[in-house]
């Protein structure tokens, strides 16, 4: 069986998402957009357990998947969805010196992520997960 495509192309899949997410953003530089990306994503996952968590990656492209569970620390409690404002704010608390995120980058990284997954798939999952994971990626 061949390498399936989502597997063989998943660096130039991630630099193209990267890039999406630097412009919806109106960023300088993939580099960035990659911040600001894992900001997003960290602040998505403190709010899942365990097992919410890994049923999400399933449906992210291979290298979002990686980002995501990267550094994690599974001993941090599990937070609860804010409003957009206060987990703006902790989006931009990651590397703050370095991070140039706008206060839209929840919403410009679900802009650019709904481009690179399964929409039935990303909407059922979410479905299943806690009140305000759905609202957290509508852009």
């Amino acid at each position: 069986m061949p390498v399936p495509a989502e597997y063989a192309r998943a660096s130039d899949q991630f630099y193209d998402f990267l890039v999406d997410a630097r412009d919806a953003a109106d960023l300088g530089t993939t580099h960035q957009a990659y911040t600001m990306v894992q900001g997003v994503l960290q602040v998505f996952r403190r709010r899942l357990d365990a097992d919410q968590a890994i049923r999400f990656s399933s449906v992210l492209p291979p290298l979002v998947k990686a980002l995501f569970v990267s550094d994690w620390d599974l001993n941090e409690p599990t937070r609860a969805f804010g409003n957009v404002a206060e987990m703006s704010g902790e989006v931009q608390s990651l590397r703050a010196a370095h991070n140039f995120a706008p206060d839209t980058a929840i919403a410009d990284v679900a802009r650019s992520l709904k481009k690179y997954v399964d929409q039935e798939a990303f909407h059922r999952v979410l479905s299943e997960l806690p009140d305000g994971a759905e609202e957290f990626w509508r852009s």
